[in-house]
């Protein structure tokens, strides 16, 4: 069965570190754009990073700019996502997510971009 299975997630203090690993079971993700997204508990889904298939290319979401780094191993079919300097407000249940087309057809902060998804791994920030 095809999924994405995310881990590392856990309590942090706020301006500390965590990363989170994607790792993919019965699909190759090489060929597809890879991203994260997180959703606060009442509020929406939001994008958090993405990274093309060759790793040449990402993109982040504001808010998270300059604190997290996503990263690929194509060898190992897996996607991280290193978060540093965290703030109570990164508080969320992370997803893994895979682009649902090999080339850019529509934004990747729309969710509808994307076809796979993991379980998620919640991410605790305290203050």
């Amino acid at each position: 069965q095809a999924q994405l299975v995310e881990s590392g997630g856990g309590l942090a203090q706020a301006g500390g570190s965590l990363r989170l690993s994607c790792s993919a079971y019965g699909l190759s993700n090489s060929m597809w754009t890879m991203g994260w997204f997180r959703q606060a508990s009442g509020k929406e889904r939001e994008f958090v990073a993405a990274i093309t298939r060759s790793g040449s290319n990402t993109e982040y979401a504001d808010s998270v700019k300059g604190r997290f780094t996503i990263s690929r191993d194509n060898a190992a079919n897996t996607v991280s996502l290193q978060m540093n300097d965290l703030k109570p407000e990164d508080t969320a249940v992370y997803y893994c997510a895979r682009y649902s087309s090999t080339y850019y057809s529509r934004p990747y902060y729309d969710t509808r971009s994307w076809n796979y998804w993991g379980q998620g791994t919640q991410v605790t920030v305290s203050s």
